[in-house]
Formats: C-alpha cells, structure tokens, sequence
C-alpha cells in the first residue's frame, strides 16, 4: 500500500515538474518574441476592498473576463493600441477606463467603483450592508454553476453567531442543533454525512468518532468572508458532494490599512448568565503593494444550559404503545470559542503570486449533566397506572478537578494551513496548493457517578405523551439510593488530511474564465483514529444522602412540571481521587478498546473540463473526473470474552461525468442546467468489522467492512432574475437518483450465529436506491423603487420543498419511506429597513418535520420534529466608522424536538430559551490609491 501511495506522489511530482518546467522554458519564448501585450488589474470599491464577480469588457474587441474572489483579472493576447475596458458590477456605477497595450509588456491597472445606483434619475448610494449583497449577487451571477453565494456583509444582517446558523438563512439547508446552536448542515434533502465542507477550497475534516460529518459551530460566522454553496459540482470540485459542496473562503488582504472589530456583551435567559465576545481584522499592503497581509481574531464565552426529557416507547403485541423509559435531565454549560486567521499574499511579479492562509478554531464545552432515570416503566394503556418494581437512576456527569472545574471538557479543534500559488507562463495558467488540515475532539477524564434505587411505587403518566411523566409515590430520598457505579473516560478522536493539488488552465480566448481547458488532479491523505478508555469503580459506599447533594429542581423548569431532585454535587465527583489505588479500584472497561480503530483513506483525482461559449447568449461546461480510493483500517472485537485485533482493506475507482450549461436569455435573466454524479463514502468505524457488547450483554453492534459508497445521479435546473437595485428572484427544481444507501439495521430479540441473545442488535448496510425531488424559489431585494424613506425596506424570502422515497429496505418492503435528513418544507423570510444611520431586521427561519433514524418499524423510526426560529438585530452608526448594535435569538423559545413513530410521542425535547446581544462595532480604513 505505502509502495503504491509512494508512486503515486513521485507521479503526481513529475507531472507537475514537467508542466511546470515545459511551460517556463515556452513563456521565456514567448516573451522573447511575443507581439502582443496583457493586462493584469484588481477591481476595489471605495473603501479599498476586493469586488469578486465584476464583469471587463474591452471594448473595441468585444472581449472580457470577470474577477475572481481576490478582484483580480488578467487579460491575454491584446494588440497594440489603446482600449477602453468597460467594469460593471452589481449596485455600483459603471466605470470606463482607457489603457495603452504596448507588445511584450503586461499593463497592471487597479480601478475603482463607487457603489450607487441611478433610480428615476436619483442617485441611490448603497449602505454598507447593501454593498455586501451586491458582493454576493455578483459572484452568483457569474458563476458556471448552480450555487448560492452569501458575503460577509450580508451575513452580518443576521445575529448568528456561528457559520451554521447563517447557512440556515440559505435556500434547501437546514440545521440539526446541539445546545442551542446550528451543528450539523442539510443540504437539499440529505443528512449531513452526504455534504462536504472546505475552506478556501480544501476540505475540513471531521472531529466526530461515528461519522464525516463537520462540525459548524466550532466556526464562527464573524471569521468567514464569504459562503458559497455550490449545489452543483464541476469537474474540477472533489465528488464527495450529493446534497451540495460548501466553500467557506476567509478574508483576502485589503489595498490598504484597515482595521476592524466587535465588542459585545449579552444575556442569556436560560441560566441567567452573562455572555461576551469580541473579534478583531487587521490587513495592510506592504512593499509597493507585493505584500497583503491580513489577521482575524475572535472569542465567545457563553454560560449557559439546556432543560431536557428524553422517552423511550415500545409496543406490545396487541400494537399498545407504552413507555418503558423516561429521563430527566439538567445541563449546565460554558461554552469558549476561540478562532484566529491570517492570509497573506506576495506578488512576484505581475504574472507570479503565492498565498499562504491559515484558520484555527477551538472550542471548550465545559458541562455537567444531571440525569434523572425511571427505568422498567413499561405501562400499558389497559392496565393501572399504579407501578411496582420500578428503577430510578441518578446520576452526576462532571470531570476532574485538576483543571480548575468539576465539569467535564469537551475540547474540540480544527484548523487548515494552505501554500498555493497561481501563475501564467505563456498563455498557460498554472495553479497549485498544498495543505494540511486537522480535526480532533478530546474529552479528558470525563466522570459519572450513578446512583439507583429499586423496587418503586408509583404513577405513570402519558395523558400528553409530548411530556411523559412519573411520580414516585415511595421512598425517594437521597439515602434511599445505593451506588450503582462510578466511572472514569479518557476520549480522544482525530483527523488528519493531506492535500495536494495542481490544476492547468489554458485560455481559448483573452480571459481566463470563459472559452477555457482545464485539467489537474489532486491527492487527498486521510488518517483517523478514535482512542477511548473507559474504567469502573464499585468502592464501599453508604447512601447517596451521605455524601454532599444539590437539588436541582427548579421552578422555571422549561421542558416541563418535572421534578429533577437531588443530585452527588459537581464538586464532590471532581474530587475524587480516582487514580490512587489505595482508594479505587479501577476496572478497565472493554467496549472502550472496541470502540477504537485506526484508518488510512487516500484519494486520488484527476479531471478534465472545457468551459465554452457559443454565440452571445450559450456557454457549457462539460467534463469527466475520476477518482481512485485505498482504504486501510484496523479496529477490535470482543469475542468470547477476549478482545482481538481486526484488519481489512477495500479499493474503488469511480467516474463521474457532468455537463452544465447556461444561457443568458438576456443580460440579467440566466437559465442554468446542469447533469452531475456524486458519492459520499462510508463513515471509517462503519467499516471495521467490530463486535460490540455493551450493558451487560443486552446490546450488540458490529461493523461492515462490505459497505459500499452511496452514489448520486443529479439532475438541476434553475432560473435567476437579477435586478441592478441589488436583488434577485430565482426558482428551480432539483432530482438526484441515489444507489446503495446506508441506513442503520436494527432488530430486537438478537441471537448471533454462537446463540448469544441480545435485546438489541444494530449493523450499517447498504439498501437500495433513493429519489429526492424538490423545487426552491427565492427573493432577495431592496425595494428602491418605492418613495421617500420607504425605499429602505428590503425583503429576504426563500422556500424549498424536498420529497424523498427510499427503496429496498429490508423489513420495510411495501412502506413508503423518506430518506433521513429529507424536511418537505424549508421557509426563510426576513424584513429589513436600512436608512443611512439606522437598520433593523427580522427574520424567520421554519423547517418541517423529518425522519433522522429508520427503526425495523415504523413504531421506531425517529423524527426530528419541525422547528420556527424568530430573530431580531438592528445597528445605528453613531460615528462615520462606529455603529452600536443589538441582537435577539430564538424569540420563540424554539426547542430541540425528537418524536418516536407519531408527532405527539416525544423522544426528546430540549429548551435553550432566548438570548440577547448589545455592542460595537468599527471599521477604519485608508485605502491606497
């Protein structure tokens, strides 16, 4: 394996030596004895910074390019003479500039915009907000795929404070949330393992254990420049991307000084605790404008919690829905979140710039868990509802106290570090990266301490079963409670991923982006491994009521009239010492090794892809990738009473062919089609063949090393109306085709091939196929046209419908059966009011119902209940370069819902309350010129 990634590597090296060397030794030809000139410019607004997406014309040839994410531009093969290039940009005025081309020489030119709009013959001057979206707008507009693009400054018109709660306002996404924040995205229908992140296009790895999925709350949404969604891939984008492709691109070096930054504080209704952050930008050019630098900081301390009850239903024979489980839970937690970036570019000569960029995140979750659980309830609906022989667990979660804190740390972080360079040798343009990125989430000396009590008496009540209950109606005190364990865990995950990639574009006319072949490969490295361990203690102990207790009951408990009791204090649990041996006997726990496992995925790549426009209104890009993967892993089983090591290794090529066309019916109505395959791989642990025995043998899970990747046939087509006042109406539908699923297959009443008898057994598979279908319509406008001071209402809306039909799965034939992740209805809406000084907002942000888990039966399956989000912010700029600001989330109290089976049987439901945010922010700058 090692002999063959070696290979590939010196191939790929040779490869780009030779195109690389060839092209050098040609441009020095070519420049010896060329009779023709270019231009080489960057497009900035007034306040010195980069207009992505601005459309160049030379006039008198009738040819032109637009400006990548930096605002620069290049332009090839002019003869001598003077020109006129004609530079237009969404909501700002047209500017026409003269230029001299002189044979053999490459013209640099920077060329300013002012942003406004001239409406019945008034100069309309765009706020800043407005400039962000017209940012935006353009960069979609000149895109050669269906995508959607949301800038900094737009981002800022919502009070999110991580990236995934901004992604939620865009079109076909939605949010799975952990502690009342956006985690995990949904994109147009599929789970969030079928999604892939990058930033500043290479991919994030993952910090979690089970799954691909990233997660989005560790970044912050102040530290991200721009957000594109690609929906669909190009041949030049990784194919690991069924439901969609996001971009997370940070901030490029300014033309001049600038500085930048937020202070806040907050208020949290939850816990009744304060909360602060801040951010800083510093950026600045350097060296007659050779060097840009540019570096983001940014802090979130939040403390805060959660109000949880969890149930578990079973059905009887008679088809009788009873609870077997009920749990109360209490969190307490504080939240640090740390992020740093920094880019620089360096400008070797006109044709000659490399890039260093670098993003850091790290987030602290420090928690305490208290968890309140009535077990063996099993009431049915035609017997007394007095019970007998119920167990009622408490149980303390905290950590150590060597760190300062009784709580338990959840410390995750991600970070990527990308060299690259872009470079025109002769009318070749060469562009290469290498990056490292890694992920890893720790969670050192994470504690429990259980408590339990047997044989209770008492009343069940599921007259709501939203919010199952019951009421002990025997002894419950403190000292009535034994010890049923204490425990230690010592977890850590990561992942690591090497990126390499190099691509070739060579112009078929005099600008790079239209009329072009485009070919290179990539090389992707991925190791992952997962260490957990877990021990046990069972020490002499008296009744919970002999060791200090809290009652953590309280009165504006939000998940219901529950009462949560006494708890062994946080403080207790951390200090205990559990590593002595002349106090604790310590029992390592085996599920700990069996839930570790080492992975190597490497990923070769390679494609080839023409962009062309036919006549003034068609263009198409079409093009094949191929990608080739090597799996290596290794992980345990647990086999009469012993645990041994697991191996094994698969490989797999794949092709996807795309096809995407546009046609500019006229300058701003674009029709866009596109045909694409994609494929999301299995998660690693999915593939170790494991055996793991879990609760005293009454669950057993193993592994599949026979899984296959899903693959995906897509299907798009979208319309877009673009409007001058900043704005756009769009509507489009979307079908994708998906082969070989996986879904988690699970059956009660196990036995194994040795006559081992589990009350539960879950296994990953492949089922068969799945059809997503779906439509979403959008509109984003600032209303200009209306009079006076009403010209400052904008609208924000966008709705997306999803349908889903999942076949083949076994047990389930002849159901109709959504795919998890699938919401039917997705609805964003937004109203603003913008003046010069004064701008206010409110948003709403709704989500249906969905499946998350397929259970063996419909009585099992798990939703993730619907979900309306109402926020408010507003700011008023006091000063030319300072405004205050205020912001207000979760308006409605929108709690975190699970249902097993039907709508009205909780599995879940979480309450986080409102939050409320009131700060400054500045921004000074002094552009060059």
């Amino acid at each position: 394996m090692r002999k063959n990634l070696l290979l590939k590597i010196s191939l790929l090296l040779s490869v780009t030596v030779a195109f690389i060397v060839a092209p050098i030794v040609n441009a020095t030809a070519v420049e010896k004895h060329a009779v023709t000139g270019a231009i080489v410019g960057r497009v900035l607004d007034e306040s010195g910074l980069a207009l992505p997406g601005a459309n160049i014309l030379v006039k008198e040839l009738n040819v032109g390019t637009t400006t990548d994410v930096n605002g620069d531009f290049i332009l090839i093969d002019l003869t001598d003479g003077d020109y006129t290039l004609q530079v237009s940009f969404i909501g700002y005025t047209p500017v026409d500039q003269n230029v001299r081309i002189e044979s053999s020489v490459i013209t640099p030119v920077i060329i300013t915009l002012n942003s406004g709009l001239t409406m019945d013959g008034e100069v309309v001057v765009l706020g800043d907000r407005l400039k962000g979206q017209a940012k935006a707008l353009s960069q979609q507009y000149a895109a050669n795929n269906i995508t959607n693009i949301v800038a900094a400054d737009q981002i800022g018109r919502f009070p999110d404070s991580n990236i995934g709660d901004a992604m939620k306002r865009i079109p076909g996404i939605t949010m799975q949330y952990d502690q009342g924040e956006a985690r995990f995205g949904i994109i147009r229908g599929t789970a969030p393992a079928l999604n892939s992140y990058m930033v500043n296009g290479e991919r994030v790895p993952s910090a979690e254990g089970d799954t691909r999925s990233v997660q989005l709350d560790l970044i912050p949404a102040d530290m991200i420049q721009t957000i594109e969604v690609n929906k669909a891939i190009t041949p030049d984008m990784d194919a690991d991307a069924i439901g969609g492709s996001v971009n997370l691109v940070t901030r490029s070096a300014p033309s001049g000084l600038r500085i930048s930054g937020t202070a806040a504080a907050g208020y949290g209704l939850i816990r009744q605790n304060p909360i602060g952050s801040g951010s800083l930008v510093i950026g600045n050019r350097f060296f007659a404008d050779k060097l840009g630098i540019i570096v983001s900081g940014s802090y979130y301390n939040n403390k805060f919690g959660s109000d949880n009850v969890e149930a578990t239903w079973e059905q009887d024979d008679d088809g009788n829905m009873f609870v077997e489980e009920i749990e109360v839970r209490k969190y307490d937690v504080q939240r640090v979140r740390r992020s740093v970036s920094a880019a620089f570019d360096f400008k070797l000569a006109p044709n000659h710039t490399l890039f260093l960029k670098g993003l850091y995140n790290h987030r602290d979750d420090w928690e305490n868990r208290y968890r309140l659980r009535y077990r063996d309830l099993e009431y049915q609906a035609d017997e007394s509802a007095e019970l007998t022989g119920v167990t009622i667990v408490r149980e303390t979660k905290g950590g150590g106290d060597d760190r300062g804190k009784d709580a338990r740390l959840e410390d995750q972080r991600t970070g990527n570090v990308s060299l690259s360079g872009e470079h025109i040798f002769g009318k070749v343009k060469t562009t290469w990266s290498a990056t490292l990125a890694k992920a890893s989430e720790e969670r050192p000396d994470e504690r429990y301490i259980a408590w339990e009590t047997e044989d209770v008496t008492g009343v069940v009540d599921i007259g709501n079963p939203r919010k199952p209950n019951f009421t002990p109606t025997s002894d419950v005190s403190p000292s009535a409670y034994a010890l049923n364990d204490i425990s230690t865990e010592d977890q850590y995950t990561e992942e690591k991923d090497r990126n390499f990639k190099l691509n070739f574009t060579i112009p078929l006319n005099s600008g790079y982006d239209k009329d072009v072949i485009k070919f290179g490969g990539r090389l992707r490295l991925k190791e992952k491994y997962r260490n957990n361990k877990f021990w046990s203690a069972e020490p002499d102990f008296e009744s919970m009521g002999e060791y200090p207790v809290v009652d953590q009951t309280s009165s504006d408990f939000q998940a219901g009239n529950y009462n949560v009791g006494p708890f062994t204090t946080a403080n207790y649990l951390g200090s205990l010492d559990l590593r002595n041996p002349n106090l604790f006997e310590l029992e390592a726990g085996e599920e700990g090794i069996v839930e570790n496992f080492n992975a190597e995925e490497n990923i070769s790549g390679g494609y080839a892809m023409i962009d062309k426009t036919i006549g003034k209104q068609l263009s198409f890009v079409a093009g094949l990738r191929i990608e080739h993967t090597d799996i290596n892993y290794q992980g345990f089983v647990f086999s009469d009473g012993e645990i041994q090591q697991a191996t094994g290794s698969d490989n797999y090529t794949n092709v996807f062919p795309s096809v995407h066309a546009r046609f500019n019916a006229t300058d701003d109505l674009i029709i866009r089609a596109a045909w694409t395959n994609s494929l999301a791989r299995p998660n690693y642990y999915d593939l170790v063949p494991y055996r793991l025995v879990e609760n005293t043998d009454e669950f057993l899970g193993i592994g599949n090393p026979k899984l296959k990747p899903t693959q995906s046939m897509n299907l798009d087509l979208m319309g877009e109306k673009y409007f001058e006042s900043v704005g756009i109406i769009s509507a489009g539908g979307f079908y994708k085709k998906l082969t070989d699923i996986i879904y988690t297959y699970g059956v009660d009443d196990y036995m194994d091939d040795d006559g081992n008898t589990f009350e539960r057994f879950e296994q990953p598979r492949n089922g068969g196929g799945a059809d997503i279908v779906g439509f979403e319509v959008a509109l984003q406008r600032q209303l200009t046209f209306l009079p006076g001071i009403w010209k400052g209402i904008g609208v924000y809306a966008n709705y997306t419908f999803t349908k889903s039909e999942a076949e083949e799965i076994p047990g389930r034939e002849g159901e109709e059966l959504g795919l998890p992740g699938t919401a039917k209805n997705m609805l964003n809406t937004s109203l603003s009011f913008e003046s010069k000084k004064l701008v206010l907002r409110l948003s709403l942000n709704y989500t249906s119902d969905y499946v998350d888990e397929l259970g063996e039966k419909s009585s099992k399956d798990r939703y993730y209940d619907k979900q309306t989000f109402l926020d408010f912010n507003g700011s008023y700029t006091v000063a030319p370069k300072w405004r205050i600001f205020a912001e207000a989330n979760n308006l409605t109290n929108q709690p975190l819902r699970y249902y097993q089976g039907v709508q009205a049987r909780t599995a879940q439901l979480e309450y986080y309350r409102q939050r409320f945010t009131l700060g400054v922010k500045f921004d000074l700058f002094d552009t060059k010129e």
